[in-house]
């Protein structure tokens, strides 16, 4: 199982990002898809969840309105769209996967900052 995140970078308050995720090793549409963020000094925290099919997603209530998850299972990839980015958002975004194991990718760097 290999995940590997894009996507990161710098941006002022107010911006967007998009980051991504490719996924292999495993049966990409067969799965729930997850986004987890950790910020300097916290615990990494669950951001937001797709299902297999793309049909439902969760978020944490900090992002709701503002990011979104989706999917494109042709290309094995799971996106978050991250509009009105706040300086609270600065983090490292990882994607994540539970098959019998959680994995994890190597995590893309966001820093909301003016």
């Amino acid at each position: 199982v290999q995940l590997v995140e894009s996507g990161g970078g710098l941006v002022q308050p107010g911006g967007s990002l998009r980051l991504s995720c490719v996924a292999s090793g495993f049966t990409f549409s067969a799965y729930d898809m997850k986004w987890y963020r950790q910020a300097p000094g916290k615990e990494r925290e669950w951001v937001a969840t797709i299902r297999g099919d793309g049909g439902r997603s969760t978020y944490t209530d900090s992002v709701k309105g503002r990011f979104t998850i989706s999917r494109d299972n042709a290309k094995n990839t799971v996106y978050l769209q991250m509009n009105s980015l706040k300086p609270e958002d600065t983090a490292v975004y990882y994607c994540n996967v539970r098959l019998k194991s959680k994995y994890w990718g190597q995590g893309t760097q966001v820093t909301v900052s003016s």
